[in-house]
C-alpha cells in the first residue's frame, strides 16, 4: 500500500505546484533602476531589393549599434531617462561595392561615405531625454536616428498578465523617407519570477506601405523593460527618386540583449 500512496501523493504536489505556477500572473509596469545604466546592444541585417525599370538591384545592409540610458527622474507614473548612441558599426554592400563605417575604428571608414559619416559622428554620445509614465507610453517623443529604445521601453498593458493574455498597441516606425504606423499584438507565452516570455507581430497601417512584424520578446516583471528580442521584417513599399517610381522590398531580423550595470 506505501508503494502506491507515495507515487499518488509526489503526483498530487506536483499538480498542485503546476496549478500554482500556470494560474500566478503579473503586473507590469516601467521602473528602471535609478543607480543603473542600460546599455542596449542591437544586431540587425537587411536586404532591400529595387526594381529599376527592367532590372532588380539588392543591398545588403548589417548594422550593429550600442546604446545606454540612465534614470534621471522616477516617480509614481513618470520614468526620466538620459539616453545616447555609443556606437555604430555599418557594412553595405551594393553593386560591386563595399561600403563600412565604424565610429569606433574610423580609419577603416569607407572614403565614398564621407559625408555620411560626419553625419552619423554628429549622433554619438549626444545625450537627450525622453519621459514615459509607468505604462511605457512616450510623452515627447524625440526624433532619434538609430534609435532601439523603442524595442526595449514597450507599451505595457494595466492588466494583471497570465500565460495566454494579450494586449495591444500601435507603433510609429519610420523606413526611408515615410513615417507609419504599426498595429502590434503582444501575447504572453510563459511567466517566472526573472522573465515574462511574450510573441509579438504587427501590421503595417499605411495606404503607401504593406508589411509585417515578428518576434520575440523577454520582459523584466521587476522593471517592465525589454531584455532580449528578435525580430524579423517584411516591408514593401515605392519610393519615387528622380522622376521614377521603384518599388522596394526590405527583409530583415533584428537581434536586440539589454544589460543592466
Amino acid at each position: 500500500m506505501k508503494k502506491v500512496i507515495v507515487p499518488i501523493v509526489l503526483m498530487i504536489v506536483a499538480l498542485t505546484t503546476l496549478s500554482f505556477t500556470a494560474g500566478k500572473g503579473v503586473t507590469l509596469r516601467l521602473k528602471p533602476n535609478k543607480d543603473k545604466t542600460y546599455v542596449i546592444e542591437a544586431k540587425s541585417n537587411q536586404t532591400t531589393m529595387m526594381k529599376i525599370q527592367s532590372q532588380t538591384m539588392r543591398m545588403t545592409q548589417a548594422l550593429d549599434t550600442r546604446q545606454s540610458f540612465i534614470t534621471k527622474e522616477i516617480s509614481d507614473n513618470k520614468v526620466v531617462v538620459e539616453t545616447k548612441l555609443e556606437a555604430v558599426k555599418m557594412n553595405m554592400s551594393q553593386m560591386g561595392m563595399n561600403l563600412t563605417y565604424d565610429s569606433e575604428n574610423p580609419q577603416n571608414n569607407s572614403p565614398r561615405i564621407a559625408n555620411e559619416a560626419k553625419e552619423i559622428d554628429k549622433l554619438i554620445n549626444q545625450p537627450t531625454l525622453i519621459s514615459y509614465d509607468e505604462l511605457g507610453h512616450n510623452e515627447n517623443p524625440a526624433d532619434l536616428d538609430m534609435n532601439q529604445l523603442s524595442s526595449v521601453i514597450i507599451e505595457l498593458p494595466e492588466e494583471e498578465l497570465n500565460v495566454g493574455s494579450t494586449w495591444t498597441c500601435i507603433k510609429t516606425q519610420e523606413v526611408s523617407d515615410f513615417s507609419f504606423n504599426v498595429n502590434m499584438t503582444y501575447t504572453v507565452t510563459g511567466i517566472s519570477k526573472k522573465n515574462v516570455e511574450v510573441s509579438f507581430n504587427g501590421t503595417v497601417d499605411s495606404q503607401e506601405i504593406t508589411g509585417s512584424y515578428e518576434g520575440t520578446a523577454s520582459i523584466s516583471p521587476a522593471t517592465g523593460i525589454v531584455m532580449s528580442a528578435s525580430l524579423k521584417n517584411n516591408i514593401s513599399l515605392t519610393i519615387s527618386e528622380q522622376g521614377m517610381t521603384l518599388p522596394t522590398t526590405i527583409t530583415g531580423t533584428t537581434s536586440i540583449t539589454v544589460v543592466e550595470k
